[in-house]
């Protein structure tokens, strides 16, 4: 059941965590299942990212801030790194869930089997049915998750419609142009026929790029850069998987030297969406790579301070895209993803809704870290790819042994978040969170894991 938008409350806490879910979870990773069930993206992604399956070694951290009970059940795609989780447990204080493993492919062959043999004993469910009083939630609810549920007979955080259209980008961009909020200048294309129609259009209003957008999309799968329109025969191959929701949205490209434009920046609000209100929890920049796909965070945005104004219609405009997100039947973490466009003699910046994420996102894990451990401080958070792959204790030996690993009595240093292993078993990339007083402190410890490491590293996707 949703309420109207004028019975939502709309929350800014600045900084200040917001009061999180009061209730036991068994929490499925199940990251690959971001796309409902269209495998071909799935596997996009798969190749894309990289050693995708320790990811959700992020939730070991946060899932007991997030849900607010002591017993809560994390199920992972891999196993958890033991040396990583006691550094988390002993060092940093934090209360870890309990941990079980679910593959990818048992994930999805569990829900198929619970649909064709009903209610029948499943062995590893027998593993998490040991009380009456827990929800179940995922980064997504996809029909699998709604199975599990079902057999558990437990409910889900949200529903799997709520859950899609949440993350739905062409029911985002209608709700903007209905209630006339800035929006991008759009084109639909039905089929990869019809783009380069599309794209010949928005040449015509100014635009030397485009981008296409899938309805669904994540960590830059179901995105594509489409550049030169005025050369219809540079547009790229189309995948089939962009179509898989319906049509694709093609998007004027804003940049330098476009339409006025003079520079561009992507900050993020960070949401919690529960039955009755919607947070806005803390505010981020976010740092990407030339084709926009996210490397990373950082708050608070370095630049906020130097247009008066610019938060106010931030938070005018995220009271009216939280709303539309509570309306869809959503409840979790969410984020909105902002363009701001300076343009040549305007002083206020135009502020556009980019897109919502509506689960737990990139900038979550980093965000309810550095908010219980400093508040008011600021955070900076890095993809960061190892070039020679070290084991998990060489790795945290490093930052401890000059003082640079955070502790909670320290206020400032660097916290490897999560950590992504190969088939060897060692360290390959990892997600580190520098916290610090200000942005230019915690640059300064990004600059010291330089040191720290002998292996030179760089900066990767999300």
């Amino acid at each position: 059941m949703t309420k109207d938008a004028e019975e939502v409350g709309f929350i800014d806490t600045q900084g200040q965590l917001p009061p999180l879910w009061n209730r036991r979870v068994a929490f499925f990773a199940n990251l690959l299942g971001l796309f409902y069930g269209n495998e071909a993206q799935t596997d996009s992604l798969r190749k894309e990212v990289g050693e995708i399956d320790s990811y959700s070694g992020r939730l070991v951290s946060i899932l007991n801030l997030l849900f607010q009970h002591p017993d809560n059940i994390l199920i992972l795609e891999r196993e958890a790194d033991p040396v990583h989780c006691r550094y988390l447990r002993d060092d940093l204080g934090l209360k870890l869930p309990q941990l079980h493993v679910l593959r990818h492919k048992d994930y999805i062959a569990l829900g198929k089997q619970i649909q064709s043999e009903g209610a029948g004993r499943l062995p590893f469910l027998e593993q998490i049915r040991d009380a009456d009083d827990f929800w179940i939630d995922g980064y997504v609810t996809d029909d699998t998750l709604t199975h599990i549920a079902r057999h558990l007979n437990a409910p889900t955080i949200s529903t799997t419609d709520a859950s899609r259209d949440g993350n739905n980008k062409l029911l985002l961009h209608q709700f903007l142009t209905s209630e006339g909020l800035p929006a991008f200048d759009t084109e639909l294309a039905a089929s990869a026929d019809e783009i380069p129609a599309c794209a010949r259009r928005l040449a015509e209003r100014g635009y030397r790029a485009a981008v296409l957008r899938s309805q669904i999309g994540a960590s830059g799968i179901g995105m594509l850069r489409l550049r030169s329109l005025d050369r219809p025969e540079s547009i790229p191959d189309v995948p089939d998987y962009f179509f898989f929701e319906g049509p694709c949205l093609v998007q004027g490209w804003l940049e330098p030297g476009v339409l006025g434009v003079t520079s561009v920046r992507s900050p993020s609000t960070q949401l919690f969406v529960n039955d009755t209100d919607v947070y806005a929890y803390d505010m981020t920049e976010q740092i990407l790579s030339d084709d926009s796909i996210h490397q990373g965070n950082e708050s608070p945005p370095p630049y906020f301070d130097e247009f008066p104004g610019l938060r106010e219609e931030t938070m005018r405009q995220a009271r009216a895209a939280g709303h539309w997100l509570h309306s869809t039947g959503y409840r979790g973490t969410a984020s909105i993803d902002w363009l701001v466009i300076e343009r040549e003699g305007q002083k206020p910046p135009d502020v556009y809704v980019c897109e919502i994420n509506a689960r737990v996102t990139g900038a979550t894990y980093p965000s309810l870290l550095a908010r219980k451990f400093h508040p008011q401080g600021a955070w900076l958070l890095r993809n960061l790819r190892l070039r020679v792959p070290i084991s998990s204790t060489e790795l945290l030996q490093m930052f401890e042994r000059p003082g640079h690993l955070f502790h909670p009595g320290r206020k400032a240093g660097i916290i490897p978040l999560n950590l992504n292993y190969g088939n060897d078993d060692l360290v390959h990339k990892g997600q580190f969170l520098c916290i610090g007083q200000t942005t230019d402190e915690c640059h300064r410890f990004l600059e010291l894991a330089e040191q720290d490491l002998p292996v030179e590293w760089s900066a990767d996707r999300d």
